[in-house]
């Protein structure tokens, strides 16, 4: 790892500790678990249950078969199924130890209860203390347990990498600027007051001052303004920009630690701290059927042992415990997010938090970052007016071929609108930029300048009134307004804006049809953001909002217990993310803005929000359908499996009730599949 990851890296190891150890919100239970290792033990596990079902007394007198016998073939089913149970059951052990240490029973308690129940029966009977041995269920029970796990673990498998991702936004070395030139140094190396060098195209790698130079910095990724900002000798410059047209040199005032960027990180890895404990659904009807088990366990024994038959006591309490714990309901879960996981991933969705899709089902409100998310992030020609006597395309012709030589995204959306338009192309010599001014070249062998207002004041050109109402009109709503001057004269001038993506109206609508409202979070000025609101249909904007805000507008927009979706790109919306209820990511945004994001986009299409609320709610109704059928088939059977139909010549012995949940299982798995059909309506749009 080089000296400037290192560094960062080093700084923030304790937030990133701290911030890791909930990143599975609700999740503690797999701290530590890989999915690696859930699949390895799922595999040894379910090999080393074949001979314990094999070799099973009561598998053999069901199916009508004899296993082979030999010296010791009736110690297969004990010996496997103890290794079972301590190599594939300990996860669930320690699990439960956990939960019951927080006074919160769920999954892992519930499992655990019936493996311990099935163990010590099954040991008890080979033993000889007991009649009925179940080490094949006990084997079986524990198999699909852990594959219902891997599957979780899989679908969940959520990169907590935020913080490395920021971390990379960093330049390895900076350039310092000494007495005998520049010397490259690691980012550690620099101290507040050194001169940096920033070249075009360089990222700046500390929070400085420009002491000499002038060019344009892209700042979106940390304050979200989708203009580029012209730094001159004086202005402030932020670690992780971009420099273009032209080099800097960076007196630097804050390093390392210190940074605006450092501040995102620990604000980001704050909110991943603080993320929501909810716990997931399959956990609370656990934490219910563990009381019920618990309780129905207690009674059967009670009342037969009272009865007088304690051996009965004994096998139906244990019966009760074994069946209270659903194959179903530990597969229930997993399955339906295993293939919405993967059913998102077809429709361009990455669900990377599974607490995260759940919660999509129900939101109030969502909030779209502006710039690259309802936006393009790149500037567009939206207006030209031309001064009377002079035709549009002459004036773009003259804007475009004078722009030509430039590599300024502003300068590339002019000559692009010109071509659009057929403009005629005329020759440009003697090119010369002045950066964060405009641009002059030699056409015809007349000078030909373009640029802002400050190039207007600097020539002492008068605007006609036409145009000047225009240029009014088109700054006050957030455009940015160029001028073209031809030998002196005014030409006409240009509008530039950055392009609402064509998808963002059909959004705002469906989510409107959704019965959500639709909010802009954006750094851009009220007019822009008041000019966007109003062409697409946004209800709410919160507009100049500065990065570090952020994540205070988006718990503004949560008071009262509104549940709110967070739709970002940018750097500057990590922490946002990280604090709505639900952060969805737009994929062609920044890995930051990914990694601390619940679902992410792939595809860059807000329309896709539309589909993760689709898909979250159809998630939700399977789920809820698969733990109906997962606890009704206990709530019936643990009453007959406890003997209160007895008299009626109605019980249910352990293996029938085994043989039951699997079927239950089964209904399960097929009930999760059909979740499938919802693949069948995005075909149609690509």
């Amino acid at each position: 790892m080089d000296h400037a990851k290192h560094e960062h890296h080093h700084h923030s190891e304790s937030h990133e500790v701290h911030a890791a150890s909930h990143t599975h919100a609700g999740h503690d239970r797999h701290a530590g678990h890989s999915v690696a290792m859930f699949r390895d033990k799922f595999w040894l596990t379910f090999a080393l249950s074949i001979p314990v079902v094999i070799w099973s007394r009561e598998v053999q007198y069901w199916l009508g078969y004899h296993a082979p016998s030999f010296p010791g073939s009736s110690l297969i089913p004990p010996v496997l199924g103890s290794v079972i149970f301590f190599y594939g059951g300990l996860v669930f052990l320690r699990g439960a130890a956990g939960e019951l240490a927080d006074r919160k029973p769920g999954m892992m308690t519930l499992i655990s209860l019936a493996i311990i129940v099935a163990f010590c029966t099954s040991l008890a009977a080979t033993l000889g203390f007991f009649k009925v041995e179940v080490w094949w269920e006990l084997a079986s029970l524990i198999t699909i347990m852990v594959l219902g796990h891997w599957l979780e673990m899989r679908a969940i498998a959520q990169a907590s990498g935020a913080l490395d991702a920021l971390a990379a936004l960093l330049p390895d070395t900076a350039e310092r600027v000494t007495s005998a030139g520049t010397e490259a140094v690691p980012l550690s190396a620099l101290h507040a007051g050194d001169i940096i060098l920033v070249r075009p195209g360089g990222r700046v790698p500390v929070d400085g001052t420009v002491d000499e130079g002038s060019a344009d910095a892209d700042e979106s990724m940390i304050t979200g303004e989708s203009k580029t900002v012209t730094k001159h000798p004086g202005d402030a410059v932020i670690a992780g920009t971009i420099i273009s047209g032209g080099s800097l040199r960076v007196r630097s005032t804050a390093v390392g630690n210190e940074t605006a960027l450092s501040g995102i990180m620990r604000l980001v890895a704050a909110a991943q701290a603080s993320g929501s404990r909810s716990q997931a659904l399959a956990d609370r009807a656990a934490a219910l059927l563990f009381y019920v088990a618990i309780a129905a366990g207690a009674v059967t024994f009670a009342y037969w042992w009272l009865a007088g038959d304690s051996e009965a006591a004994l096998i139906r309490a244990a019966t009760v415990l074994i069946i209270a714990c659903p194959h179903a309901l530990g597969l229930a879960i997993p399955l339906v997010i295993a293939i919405s996981t993967s059913v998102g991933a077809r429709r361009g969705l990455l669900v990377k938090d599974r607490l995260a899709l759940e919660r999509a089902r129900n939101l109030d409100i969502v909030i779209f970052d502006k710039t690259g998310t309802l936006t393009l992030g790149a500037h567009a020609v939206s207006d030209a007016a031309a001064v009377a006597g002079i035709s549009e395309q002459e004036l773009l012709a003259h804007a475009a071929a004078a722009e030509a030589s430039s590599e300024h995204p502003i300068a590339k959306a002019i000559v692009k609108e010109a071509k659009r338009r057929g403009a005629p192309a005329l020759t440009a010599t003697n090119f010369e930029a002045f950066p964060g001014r405009g641009a002059k070249a030699l056409i015809d062998g007349k000078p030909v300048l373009i640029g802002g207002p400050r190039l207007l004041a600097e020539a002492a050109v008068k605007l006609t009134p036409e145009i000047e109402t225009l240029t009014q009109t088109w700054a006050s709503d957030g455009k940015t307004v160029l001028y073209t001057l031809a030998d002196g004269h005014l030409l006409g001038a240009l509008s530039l804006e950055d392009q609402i993506r064509p998808e963002s109206k059909e959004t705002v609508s469906d989510l409107h049809r959704l019965g959500i409202r639709v909010a802009m979070i954006t750094g851009d000025a009220r007019p822009v953001a008041a000019s966007v609101a109003r062409r697409i249909g946004i209800d709410e904007i919160a507009a100049e909002v500065l990065p570090a805000d952020k994540a205070a507008a988006v718990r503004k927009f949560q008071q009262g217990g509104k549940r709110v979706a967070m739709v970002g790109d940018g750097v500057n919306d990590a922490p946002a993310l990280a604090t709505a209820d639900v952060g969805i990511a737009i994929g062609a945004g920044t890995d930051v803005a990914i990694e601390s994001a619940g679902i992410v986009l792939v595809r860059s299409d807000p329309r896709d929000v539309v589909g993760a609320i689709a898909l979250s709610r159809a998630t939700y109704q399977k789920m809820i359908q698969n733990l109906v059928w997962a606890t009704a088939y206990n709530l019936v059977a643990i009453p007959v499996a406890g003997g209160l139909f007895v008299h009626w010549g109605l019980t249910l012995p352990m293996s029938v009730g085994a043989v039951a949940m699997s079927l239950s299982t089964i209904i399960v798995a097929t009930n999760a599949q059909l979740l499938r059909r919802l693949e069948k309506p995005s075909s149609s749009r690509e």
